[in-house]
């Protein structure tokens, strides 16, 4: 780019006669190609701002709406045909609608009327909707001072945590959805009689239950279920219910007692286990056993009522296992409390006298049932292949009145049996929330009547456009031929 012109050599006979004189030179330089100059500065300047990942920031116009109107685009046409008066009133008011959803794109309400299958066919996967995060970032979109008025679906599943706290202005009005109940197979198996347990779940807006129906085997033409095969597997399902077929367990659980010198502690476990099969009615079968030696494998629980340490070869026997455990024996004025997540009414247990207990050492596992203060008397070790219930207590009437509680049946069946259903947080919960419950925290600012906030616009997309205009350039610049030196 820069043209640097060399000295001229002069040609001379002899150099002796030549004055030795100081050295000088003289270099000049020349701008050789001004264009092409300021094609590669502007190339390399463009580079520079692509990597910079530019944006264009600018205030959003004032909008003058005397407010905002919000609708779920996949409830829409549900919407306007509950609340029609309200929405067309709005409208009337000079409100702007918006569809409360993520973008809260801008639409014309004349022109969804006119096509509704644009808003009928929205692709919006609803089990991920959560109102009050939109909410959230809603409040980030409009003024303080601009009313938002928003109409949604009030079912607890739309409705996620946290609730958040917002500034804006906000009016909301819900309405009970026309698919407000729904029916369900949680979880089926077989029982000693070749007849079919089931519990159902129900879910309407005032809450959500779960039912343990028995079912015959023969059905009859008037039974609401369906018994079919799924891969080889007997598999049951409700009539007209869009719920895949559920598989039916055909499996029997094992329950193993082993005894040693505690045979009271065994007879009241085997009543309890006994009681809790009955209400179940699963395929089970409790055996007990004096001899260690004599437990069979594939056991589903085993009960060690010993103090004895287990050998790996029994751990290896069953699924489950609670232990006996041993230690300092502690003298105790509290109760038995079993942990919410065990229990099957909580709210409704009774406190259960604990006379003593075992200190049990400080380790990280998972706390099932414990005492009045916290102290752990039943807790689960994870493992790979099995899990180990560490039991700081006796089935005993001389440590606690458990064995003589009616709890005593459901805490073991809540134990063998598993973890309770759970409450669905998908479409067939059909719960709602009742109006101040749904309503975010208000918070007070300053009003302020311009956009809390600026558009932001990418524009790398020019700048990779120029970059690749200034790169052709360059090159067809750099290419071309001087005219000037053939002249």
């Amino acid at each position: 780019m820069w043209n640097i012109r060399p000295g001229k050599i002069l040609k001379v006979g002899s150099v002796s006669l030549v004055k030795t004189a100081s050295r000088k030179s003289r270099r000049s330089i020349k701008l050789l190609d001004l264009p092409l100059f300021i094609i590669r500065c502007l190339l390399l300047i463009s580079i520079a701002l692509l990597l910079a990942m530019p944006v264009w920031q600018k205030k959003p116009t004032a909008s003058r709406a005397k407010g905002w109107l919000l609708i779920p685009k996949e409830s829409f046409e549900e919407c306007y045909k509950k609340l029609k008066p309200r929405i067309d009133s709005l409208i009337a008011a000079g409100y702007e609608f918006h569809y409360f959803n993520p973008d809260f794109a801008k639409a014309d309400l004349k022109q969804i009327l006119l096509h509704p299958e644009d808003s009928s066919s929205a692709v919006i996967n609803k089990e991920t909707v959560n109102y009050w995060n939109l909410v959230g970032k809603l409040d980030s979109k409009v003024p303080s001072t601009l009313p938002v008025f928003i109409i949604t679906p009030n079912q607890v599943r739309y409705f996620g945590d946290p609730k958040p706290q917002v500034a804006i202005n906000i009016q909301w009005q819900t309405f009970i959805p026309g698919d407000s109940t729904s029916t369900w197979i949680e979880k089926a198996w077989f029982n000693n009689n070749n007849s079919i347990r089931v519990i159902q779940g129900n879910s309407k807006p005032s809450g959500t239950s779960f039912n343990y129906l028995t079912v015959n085997s023969d059905l009859t033409s008037g039974s609401p279920f369906i018994i079919s095969t799924n891969n080889g597997q007997p598999a049951i399902s409700i009539k007209n219910s869009n719920q895949p077929p559920v598989n039916i367990d055909t499996t029997t659980a094992h329950i193993a007692i082993y005894t040693d010198n505690n045979i009271t502690d065994a007879s009241y476990l085997k009543a309890a286990l006994d009681a809790a099969g009955a209400f179940m009615q699963h395929k089970t079968i409790i055996q007990q056993y004096n001899n260690q030696e004599a437990i069979p494998a594939n056991q589903s629980w085993l009960f060690w009522l010993s103090e004895k340490p287990i050998i790996n070869s029994i751990l290896q026997k069953s699924r489950n296992i609670l232990c006996y455990e041993k230690g300092r024996i502690i003298n105790s004025n509290s109760w038995l409390t079993n942990n919410s997540s065990y229990a099957l009414n909580p709210e409704q247990e009774q406190k259960i006298a604990l006379f003593k207990l075992i200190e049990a050492p400080n380790l990280t596992y998972s706390s099932v049932w414990h005492d009045g203060f916290g102290h752990p008397i039943l807790s689960l070790q994870k493992q790979p292949q099995s899990n180990i219930y560490h039991f700081y207590n006796r089935f005993n009437p001389t440590w606690n009145d458990l064995v003589w509680s009616n709890e005593f049946p459901s805490w073991m069946l809540k134990l063998v049996a598993g973890e309770t259903p759970i409450l669905p947080v998908d479409k067939r919960d059909k719960r709602i929330l009742d109006q101040q419950q749904l309503l975010p925290e208000k918070v007070k600012t300053t009003p302020k009547s311009t956009p809390k906030t600026v558009d932001s616009v990418n524009i790398a997309h020019y700048f990779w456009l120029a970059l690749v205009l200034l790169f052709l350039t360059e090159r067809w610049l750099a290419h071309k031929p001087n005219l000037t030196n053939h002249g």
